[in-house]
């Protein structure tokens, strides 16, 4: 009589526990599925749009303590920080992008170059800008022979022939041969410019260097505010 009592209840139980298996399966399969569909993917960024002047005025304080101050210097190494109006946008953003990842090796402009999103680097870039220079090369003269090597990019103006490319007329000289000696000894990771500069004899970099700085019209520095620093000085 006991055992047919104790078979009843595991008959029963398992009945139970079949019912509820049942009811679940639904919910079960549910579970399933979700865990096997794709996760959702992030959007992408949204690319940078066209340079905002007036925002990129309003950001560029701090670029403006060095590249708004007519002759400002490099610290260390000594040289003199680059001219900027006038130049292509584009390029502008190529070389800030460059510096944020390391491209290219400065501390300082890595550390600025950091906190800039795109759509910054956009910005900034076409406020210094302004108008960009326009090529005009009949009004040069012939190029030396250690510029050969340039003036397929940079024009025998030196005004780049494609936005991409930085126009050099009127740029400071100690700049130019900084820039070609960093392309030459790997401070500056192009490899477009370090393959030309690696061409370059050492004896040429000077050369090269006032043939392009005294090129006009010229790259001029952009203007800054009134301070102590620019007190005097003719923007």
């Amino acid at each position: 009589m006991r055992v047919r009592v104790r078979s009843g209840v595991v008959v029963a139980v398992m009945a139970q526990v079949a019912l509820a298996v049942t009811a679940a399966l639904p919910q079960i399969a549910a579970a399933q599925d979700a865990s096997a569909a794709p996760a959702p993917v992030a959007a992408p960024a949204a690319a940078a749009g066209p340079g905002n002047v007036e925002r990129g005025k309003a950001i560029s304080y701090t670029c403006l303590g060095c590249h708004g101050v007519p002759g400002y210097k490099n610290a260390y190494p000594n040289y003199s920080v680059p001219k900027l109006e006038g130049q292509h946008s584009e390029y502008i953003v190529i070389a800030l992008q460059a510096y944020r990842s390391g491209e290219r090796s400065h501390m300082t402009m890595h550390s600025q170059a950091s906190t800039l999103t795109d759509q910054d680097m956009a910005d900034i870039a076409a406020f210094f800008a302004g108008k960009p220079l326009s090529p005009n090369p009949a009004s040069a003269p012939k190029p030396p022979d250690a510029a050969q090597v340039c003036v397929a990019c940079h024009g025998p103006d030196g005004v780049g022939i494609t936005p991409q490319y930085p126009s050099l007329a009127g740029q400071h000289e100690d700049y130019i041969e900084r820039a070609i000696h960093d392309y030459k000894k790997g401070g500056r990771k192009n490899p477009i410019m370090a393959t030309f500069a690696s061409q370059i004899k050492d004896a040429d970099i000077g050369v090269i260097a006032k043939y392009y700085a005294q090129r006009a019209p010229s790259l001029q520095t952009e203007s800054r505010p009134s301070t102590i620093l620019t007190a005097g000085k003719d923007h």
